[in-house]
């Protein structure tokens, strides 16, 4: 059996900056930022057959490339519990339609449809003890909370391992979406920044996907040269 989630994973630089807030709140398990992503699909334990027929639905979807908007923080509560705190991102018509298109690829495997209302967030922590009132100090001490638009380029399917550590999400498979043209002439020749220095994370212009480990990805900077 296999432990199985469509969703979509996160640039390395959008982790990173969403690692900064996972700190000061009691009771607060923070998720590692290699496992943070946004949930399309929960799948669950399937058999061999079942996660084949998934797979094979999946990659005939054909759908444009999104951009996600993270633009709120939050949590989710039971019985006025917290238990889990998440980074909010809009469910705009891009995003809302691939998810209706994953969702029909999870019918046609046989999957039983999904009856929850399609809530877009990453989870950021699970919390063991922390009051309301904490939650909402640590809320606004971070907010307001917005990144540039995050563009995402293929979905991925998740499997998810349980260990002493905690669950490990290794990719079973991935697939493009349909990316526009990128305007390599919009980009000057002095895109790279210094060591220990960052993006201006509040310039709308800002394209996330291209910064790479403290430089613009290389690929461009050979197409400019």
């Amino acid at each position: 059996m296999r432990r199985l989630f469509v969703a979509l994973a996160l640039p390395d630089a959008v982790k990173d900056r969403i690692s900064r807030l996972q700190e000061g709140l009691d009771g607060a398990r923070w998720i590692d930022p290699e496992n943070l992503h946004l949930t399309l699909r929960f799948v669950g334990e399937v058999d061999r057959v079942v996660a084949d027929d998934l797979e094979a639905a999946l990659s005939v979807i054909r759908a444009p490339a999104v951009e996600l908007d993270l633009n709120s923080l939050g949590h989710f509560e039971t019985r006025g519990r917290p238990h889990a705190l998440w980074i909010g991102v809009e469910a705009d018509g891009d995003l809302c339609h691939l998810r209706d298109r994953v969702e029909a690829a999870a019918k046609r495997a046989g999957l039983r449809p999904e009856g929850r209302k399609f809530r877009p967030h990453i989870t950021i922590a699970r919390l063991h003890g922390t009051s309301g009132a904490e939650v909402s100090a640590w809320i606004a001490h971070n907010s307001p909370f917005k990144l540039p638009p995050v563009p995402v380029r293929e979905i991925t399917l998740f499997r998810s391992r349980l260990g002493r550590a905690g669950a490990r999400y290794e990719a079973e498979a991935m697939y493009p979406l349909i990316s526009s043209a990128f305007t390599v002439s919009a980009w000057d020749a002095d895109d790279t920044l210094d060591d220990g220095e960052e993006p201006d994370w509040a310039d709308p212009d800002f394209d996330v996907s291209e910064w790479v480990g403290g430089t613009w990805a290389s690929t461009f900077s050979a197409q400019r040269g």
